[in-house]
């Protein structure tokens, strides 16, 4: 009888620990962030990044040597374009991390979830990469309209006056695009946009919640506006590197018209005409805009996580 009521005892007790440890995983794991979130973090970091965009857009269609560097293109547009040319395609910008950014954070974020583990428990790198891949190249065909639109609007100014097509704002853009080349052209430079989509998410997103894990290991880093700040500065690093041959293969692709000219063949004609380093022309100014804009986009992207979880 008492062994009886021992083991009942024991079961009772087994019972109980695997409640607590249920509540505990239910409990460390984090509320679902909002679609939009990542969107509208990234739209105020385009801001602070638009100008420094526009220089890299202006090198990067450069055949040859461009002597200037960012900070001397920069200038240079300011001078003869006026100071606010520096925010020329600021709408299409907005559009596209509007449509790009919002669609790439909210996808990783739900697929996260999704293949992640459900104890609440690390979610393994290769997961992480896989979400990013996926995501990025979602992402990337959304994006894709607003990003020709973008292109051509930073690019405009430095076209000679009969090339130059004067969109009004990103809405005016892509109605005359399908209204004077079709609606195809919209998605013109699609495979190497959704090529640096794919590296750009994986390696932008996945990093920084990699070093962002690994500094949160060490004692002297909290989960605060310093951690935020040092995870997003190294994301950047990571991101310009692995994205600059397709950034400069896209972008050249987008500035174009009529002609449909593959990524292959465009990355060839690069190679051989202008030397393989022409693949990683404008990787400074590449920096210098995508460095502060993954900054800002994590910072207060981390901001609004707070706000949100707050009011629920």
């Amino acid at each position: 009888m008492a062994a009886a009521t021992t083991q009942v005892q024991q079961q009772q007790q087994l019972h109980a620990v695997k409640q607590v440890q249920q509540a505990a995983a239910v409990a460390t794991v984090k509320p679902r962030d909002p679609f939009w979130l990542g969107g509208a973090a990234s739209c105020a970091a385009a801001f602070v990044s638009h100008p420094f965009d526009l220089a890299k857009v202006r090198l990067q269609t450069t055949q040859g040597i461009n002597k200037q560097g960012m900070i001397g293109t920069m200038i240079n547009v300011a001078r003869h374009e006026g100071f606010f040319a520096l925010y020329t395609g600021l709408s299409a910008s907005l559009l596209r991390q509007g449509t790009y950014s919002t669609v790439r954070f909210g996808t990783y974020d739900l697929l996260k979830e999704k293949f992640g583990p459900k104890d609440g428990s690390r979610i393994p790198v290769s997961t992480m990469l896989l979400c990013g891949v996926l995501a990025g190249c979602i992402g990337g065909g959304f994006g894709n309209p607003a990003d020709v639109v973008n292109i051509r609007m930073v690019n405009d100014g430095k076209l000679p006056k009969e090339q130059q097509r004067h969109y009004k704002h990103a809405f005016d853009g892509l109605f005359r695009i399908v209204k004077e080349e079709g609606p195809a052209q919209l998605m013109r430079g699609l495979g190497p946009n959704m090529n640096r989509a794919i590296l750009m998410t994986s390696s932008q997103l996945v990093s920084y919640d990699g070093f962002k894990r690994q500094l949160l290991a060490t004692p002297w880093f909290k989960d605060n506006l310093a951690t935020h700040f040092a995870s997003s500065l190294l994301a950047g690093l990571v991101a310009t590197t692995v994205c600059a041959p397709l950034d400069v293969l896209k972008t050249r692709i987008m500035n174009s018209s009529g002609s449909n000219t593959s990524s292959t063949q465009m990355f060839f004609h690069i190679v051989k005409s202008e030397g393989p380093a022409a693949l990683f022309k404008g990787w400074l100014p590449a920096f210098l805009r995508l460095g502060p804009h993954t900054i800002v986009t994590f910072i207060v992207l981390e901001q609004l996580k707070v706000i949100v979880h707050q009011k629920k």
